[in-house]
């Protein structure tokens, strides 16, 4: 249904004519942006001490989606008829964890060469090629499906921008799934051949550091894919559906889950875990610099955990 002109709280109805049916929280929505707000920050600090680029790239442009989309609510908080300020909201919060769960999959890459090579079912550098792949196919149909419906003038062109939407939530829910399995079946193998193991990490694999960048990426995984699931659902009866129209549903699986998802990320980031060197060499030309890992020992300090990498000729 088409807004009339110059509507207001006083002369239309919000859930009638609004955008969405309620009048998003000022508080709620100002808070979860400063947080975003915070994080990013964090994450520029830590990405550029410790070079890590290419996940520094997915995190950043996330959260600045996220950061983004929730500056779209608060402007429909001020004017909910306007049309603008729902595209903002809509494309920014779609596709804004399309790039957090990239920057995740470059880390598995990673944790797989200090692991073990040979006990992953694909290398390193395949799995997140077809990973970023399979998001960018999810990011570019979630744009696209959003664009198409935030803009339609017509029933029949907005349930096609909706569909195309479902399909790029559907994408990214199965990648996830995907993406969860491959996960599961390293750590089965990890945990049934321990000989195998490189032993050039074992320092790092038993520090907690280590084991909480694990856990952080674990749960990053699965808050991540709870609420892509829900925007899924969300998405099955249109804009006008109910759980669309369900403020504290979305406060609930919306922002607290990437919140979770990116703190976690933070917290364990991947410079301070496994530093510079160790974060360039794992990654995705491991193959030409596996020499020169093997010409690097581990030195451990234990008053503070870190794991330094020195030249042999040094240790």
């Amino acid at each position: 249904m088409s807004t009339p002109n110059n509507c207001t709280i006083a002369t239309c109805s919000v859930k009638e004519y609004g955008q969405i049916a309620y009048i998003p929280s000022l508080p709620g929505n100002a808070i979860y942006a400063s947080i975003f707000g915070l994080l990013l920050l964090l994450q520029i600090l830590l990405g550029i001490r410790y070079r890590t680029w290419g996940f520094l790239v997915g995190m950043a442009c996330g959260i600045v989606l996220e950061i983004v989309g929730y500056i779209g609510r608060l402007m429909l908080y001020n004017d909910i008829f306007d049309k603008n300020s729902f595209i903002i909201y809509l494309i920014g919060l779609t596709i804004g964890p399309a790039f957090l769960t990239a920057a995740i999959y470059l880390c598995l890459s990673r944790i797989i060469t200090i692991f073990a090579l040979e006990l992953s079912l694909l290398k390193p550098r395949t799995i997140a090629c077809i990973f970023v792949a399979c998001d960018f196919i999810s990011l570019v149909l979630q744009a696209a499906g959003g664009a198409i419906a935030s803009t339609a003038n017509d029933d029949n062109t907005n349930q096609l921008g909706i569909n195309v939407m479902i399909a790029g939530l559907a994408s990214q829910v199965v990648s996830l799934a995907i993406f969860i399995a491959l996960c599961g079946h390293f750590a089965w193998k990890v945990f049934k051949n321990p000989q195998k193991l490189n032993p050039e990490h074992a320092l790092l694999r038993n520090t907690r550091r280590f084991k909480g960048f694990l856990i952080g990426i674990a749960v990053a995984v699965i808050t991540i894919t709870v609420r892509s699931s829900y925007r899924l659902a969300e998405l099955q009866d249109g804009f006008n559906g109910q759980l669309a129209n369900d403020e504290v549903t979305f406060m609930i699986l919306e922002g607290p889950m990437i919140i979770i998802a990116v703190t976690g990320l933070t917290a364990w980031h991947p410079g301070l875990v496994l530093g510079q060197k160790l974060w360039s060499d794992a990654g995705f030309h491991f193959r030409t610099k596996k020499a020169s890992l093997s010409q690097y020992k581990e030195v451990h300090d234990s008053s503070t955990e870190q794991i330094a990498m020195s030249p042999l000729s040094r240790v």
